[in-house]
């Protein structure tokens, strides 16, 4: 008797998805040489899978040449995007209405902040909007620093980074939109989630001097329904 092997296509097929579940589980991103090792296969192999994955917007490649998932897997209604908006949405509803302001839930998708799910009040009369996929750099205003705060500390980051993880919050002015306020807080970690923030820009600065502990109560809330 002769042992039946997997047809080409479908070891590869395999390796893909394997490779895929292992960044999914990782928030803090994984080398190529840790998932040449989870897999078992040589280094050129997990390169091929992993940029084929990246080419799908399954996976993205950080400045740091880590590899996470990236918004192709909210696109598939699957994954922890997907997870992460359904739980975050009755959150960032009640934020919005008890701040009067619009409220993102901001994402780190290589070397921007992404917006996944947009919440704005029902009952104001003026407040700023924005896009569901809408992206900045992660170097750019207060969720960006939210995000890299979220992550652990790395060799020169910004000041305005490490203060934010120090205090729980970033804070900005006029870099997104001319003139408003920026106030995020990330979202503390929780296994299998990617690096998360809960955002507000404003024009009114009486909204922006009240956000912080808001948003760290509401971001702590989110962290708990996700763990």
């Amino acid at each position: 008797m002769t042992e039946s092997r997997p047809a080409p296509g479908t070891q590869t097929l395999a390796r893909g998805l394997r490779a895929l579940q292992y960044v999914a589980i990782a928030p803090e991103g994984v080398a190529i040489h840790q998932v040449a090792d989870h897999l078992g296969v040589h280094r050129s192999i997990a390169s091929r899978l992993l940029t084929t994955l990246a080419d799908h917007k399954l996976i993205v490649r950080g400045a740091d040449q880590r590899y996470r998932v990236g918004s192709g897997l909210a696109a598939l209604a699957s994954g922890i995007h997907s997870t992460l908006r359904v739980a975050a949405e009755p959150v960032l509803r009640d934020v919005a209405e008890q701040l009067g302001a619009t409220i993102t839930l901001l994402v780190a998708e290589g070397d921007e902040a992404v917006a996944l799910s947009v919440v704005s009040p029902a009952q104001s009369n003026f407040h700023l909007t924005f896009h569901i996929g809408g992206r900045h750099p992660l170097d750019r205003a207060a969720g960006g620093a939210a995000l890299l705060a979220a992550e652990k500390p790395r060799p020169r980051e910004a000041l305005r980074v490490t203060e934010a993880r120090s205090r729980g919050y970033a804070e900005s002015f006029g870099e997104v939109e001319p003139g408003a306020y920026g106030v995020a807080v990330p979202l503390p970690r929780v296994p299998g989630v990617p690096a998360a923030c809960l955002n507000v820009i404003t024009h009114r600065p009486e909204i922006a001097a009240r956000t912080a502990p808001i948003l760290i109560a509401a971001a702590q809330r989110l962290a708990a329904s996700l763990g």
